[in-house]
């Protein structure tokens, strides 16, 4: 699987790099910390300690949109109260250190909203070793953001949509598909690396098979495509790992939003489709993780980080043992949660599902109570 993903890499970012020789020039220094960080991960590994390839860092839970069924809300990364206690930048920087020192070769930026976050494209700009992946509503960047962007040579931008207008609309709030839309055209004007990621529900799946919608993305310029499958987020269901308030989203609705098996069998074929025959990176979850033998979270591909701190399996997953504020980067991946998710590789099985650690509620639970975890969505002392 990792050859295929490389030649796809190459096929699709070393033409587009041709193009945009900053990029070209930052590849090629980029290539010598990406063998580093392999080797590092081998090395821990070999100790015992599992770590990702990749981090996905909840940055702040400040958002200006409140989209329905959004993850951030749900698993306490949005903003509850929390935003006294939300990590500095001097955090975050002592965080991407250890975590390049242990391995870490790729941080995916999300939030809330990134671009609400201060400095943060100059924090990235100065790890010059490693990728940055910014997840944005495409909404709230400024003129400085694009100037700054203009210049940056190791991240790429990835705005949220859902499909067409009515439906990214209908999801975010009126206007956000326009908003979102420019900011994209913009920053492929740029030459900047962009890329577009969409939650993928029975509303929207076949939008998304049709290459008529696709290919005009990649004609402007879009080079990654990241289709994520809709993880409920029912308050009164069986999941264990998200809860949201009645009123924002009904647990019917929930539930019918996720694909059925027929419909994520009939979606996976097309995205491996267009994975083979067009000029973009896609990556759909939880199809992609099939290769991996199952769920990639707690360490096996990544980890996530909320704005307080709290180091979880994964961004769904509103359990923690860790908080980095008190506790290492290399003590929480080595914790006992991360280990036990790992050693109970039934726990890693979507059985239909997708998301793996959804899939099995009751066991999650009780794992959670077993190695003293507790919930990042509610308040501690």
């Amino acid at each position: 699987m990792e050859g295929v993903i490389d030649r796809k890499l190459s096929s699709v970012f070393i033409p587009w790099a041709l193009r945009h020789p900053r990029y070209m020039r930052s590849f090629i220094r980029l290539v010598t910390p990406y063998r580093r960080s392999e080797k590092a991960r081998r090395e821990v590994l070999e100790q015992g300690l599992r770590v990702p390839i990749s981090l996905i860092i909840s940055i702040t839970p400040y958002c200006n949109l409140r989209c329905y069924g959004c993850y951030a809300n749900a698993n306490g990364a949005s903003l509850n109260g929390l935003g006294a206690r939300t990590l500095t930048t001097e955090h975050w920087r002592r965080i991407i250190d250890e975590a390049r020192q242990l391995g870490v070769f790729l941080f995916v930026i999300a939030g809330g909203e990134p671009f609400l976050y201060p400095d943060l494209v100059e924090m990235c700009m100065e790890v010059k070793d490693r990728w940055f992946v910014i997840v944005t509503n495409g909404t709230v960047l400024k003129e400085a953001d694009h100037k700054l962007l203009r210049k940056a040579t190791n991240l790429s931008v990835v705005v949220s949509v859902e499909g067409s207008r009515e439906m990214t609309d209908a999801r975010r709030g009126e206007g956000v598909y326009e908003r979102a839309m420019e900011n994209l055209r913009r920053l492929n004007k740029a030459g900047v690396m962009t890329g577009i990621s969409t939650t993928v529900t029975r509303l929207n799946y076949r939008y998304w098979m049709d290459e008529a919608n696709i290919d005009p993305l990649i004609r402007q310029g879009v080079k990654l495509g990241f289709f994520l499958e809709y993880i409920p987020t029912s308050p009164t269901g069986s999941n264990p790992l998200a809860s949201c308030t009645p009123d924002e989203w009904s647990e019917e609705n929930d539930q019918h939003l996720m694909l059925t098996p027929e419909e994520r069998a009939e979606f996976r074929e097309r995205m491996l489709e267009f994975r083979k025959n067009k000029a973009i990176f896609n990556v759909h979850s939880p199809g992609d993780e099939e290769f991996f033998g199952g769920c990639v979270s707690a360490g096996r591909g990544f980890a996530h980080i909320t704005p307080t701190g709290d180091l979880t399996p994964c961004p769904v997953s509103n359990i923690a043992t860790h908080n980095l504020t008190t506790s290492s980067l290399r003590e929480g991946l080595d914790s006992e949660l991360f280990h036990k998710i790992v050693e109970n590789e039934h726990l890693l099985e979507t059985e239909g599902m997708p998301c793996a650690l959804f899939a099995h509620p009751v066991e999650v639970e009780e794992l959670a109570r077993e190695v003293g975890a507790y919930r990042t969505d509610e308040e501690r002392l």
